[in-house]
């Protein structure tokens, strides 16, 4: 009731505006039709900003508009909570996209999913009832007494542990160390340049700085994980560092995404009028939720990752003494053109870099010895073993 004192004028005034009667309830295909027209509405919405991204304000990395069909993906992808980000966040979407569309719409999508929820147990408790309640005033209370102050607290929390927050435009950084690379030579036009053979000229650039991708991701972040939402501020989602900094954040990351699931539970046994059916259906959640997280835990840690070192084969077993040998006889006093020995300072071997795939014995490893030195006198060609 402390929200209801607090917020209930904002409510009301809500209702007011967009002529809502609070106290008239809808049948279940009044109710449908609303919650439908009220989403192909945020398709249209979300479309229409990325389209017209690039006249829009708040895009100080001046980025275009986004093409029709990953608009199109974009749009209806959030609108039906799947989220899927056929795009990488910090090279596509303004700030204003970001917030407008894709922020607006985690809201929007969670709330139409909780407030079907709630007229799906409506129908459960009153059985013969004709109405399952307002769409529009489940929306509008789920949105203003759940999702927003949860979201708020949850930016604040991002934010306290270094989740970037900010409309300041992408800084650049000066590398540690220069790059030469090649890029493609271009006209005046941005055309690329042929070459007598048709193919794409290029030149060598290099690199010596780097631009660095910020922006308001913690308010966008706190709502993509209350909502279960998908469209993570960065291409990476919650695996960027600006999006997810420390292991505290990780943890209250995690939980927002199991907080509302969670509570829904018993908010079903509260409608119905026997919260033990509620504690039932979160013990079953419970149960199949421990179950798979066991088993992912337990692939995780058993798992082995076979990397391939410069080779396309694999490299044949070595032993450890075959592979000590080979150091040995490699690193046998390697001497000047002079004929006297180099100093130990001086001296260079190949190296062997092995993995063990069981740690029974250390016959089982394999190796792939690289040269670490011009001087070596046993230098290995990739893939073999030097043993």
């Amino acid at each position: 009731m402390g929200l209801d004192r607090a917020l209930g004028w904002l409510e009301r005034l809500i209702y007011r505006l967009c002529g809502v009667r609070a106290d008239q309830e809808m049948g279940w295909k009044v109710y449908a039709l609303a919650m439908l027209l009220f989403n192909v509405a945020g398709v249209l919405v979300v479309y229409a900003v990325q389209r017209v991204q690039g006249v829009l304000p708040l895009n100080p990395a001046g980025f275009g508009a986004v093409s029709p069909d990953s608009s199109f993906n974009t749009a209806v992808s959030f609108a039906t909570n799947t989220n899927w980000q056929g795009y990488g966040g910090e090279s596509t979407m303004s700030y204003l996209t970001q917030m407008l569309a894709l922020t607006t719409q985690n809201f929007a999508s969670a709330a139409s999913g909780m407030a079907v929820l709630v007229a799906l147990i409506r129908g459960f408790a009153r059985r013969s009832s004709q109405t399952i309640g307002n769409f529009w005033v489940d929306l509008t209370r789920t949105t203003l007494y759940i999702l927003l102050p949860l979201s708020v607290i949850w930016a604040l929390v991002l934010v306290s542990q270094g989740v970037v927050q900010t409309f300041g435009p992408y800084p650049k950084v000066t590398v540690v160390q220069a790059t030469t690379y090649e890029e493609p030579d271009t006209d005046k036009d941005g055309k690329p340049v042929l070459d007598e053979k048709g193919q794409p000229k290029t030149k060598k650039s290099t690199l010596t700085e780097q631009v660095i991708a910020v922006g308001p991701a913690a308010s966008q972040i706190a709502i993509k994980q209350l909502g279960t939402n998908g469209g993570g501020f960065f291409n990476a989602n919650s695996a960027h560092p600006f999006e997810n900094p420390t292991p505290l954040s990780n943890f209250f990351e995690v939980l927002a995404i199991l907080m509302i699931p969670a509570a829904l539970c018993y908010t079903f046994g509260v409608m119905v009028g026997d919260t033990r059916q509620g504690w039932t259906v979160l013990a079953a959640m419970t149960v199949i939720f421990v179950a798979l997280l066991t088993t992912c835990l337990v692939a995780e840690q058993q798992g082995a990752v076979f990397v391939k070192q410069g080779s396309t084969t694999p490299p044949a077993p070595c032993s450890r003494a075959g592979t000590w040998r080979a150091r040995r006889s490699a690193s046998a006093s390697p001497t000047r053109r002079s004929g006297r020995p180099l100093p130990r300072s001086r001296r260079t071997a190949p190296s062997t870099r092995c993995t063990t795939p069981t740690r029974r014995s250390a016959a089982s490893c394999r190796c792939w010895p690289f040269s670490s030195g011009k001087s070596s006198t046993a230098a290995s060609a990739p893939g073999s073993t030097g043993c």
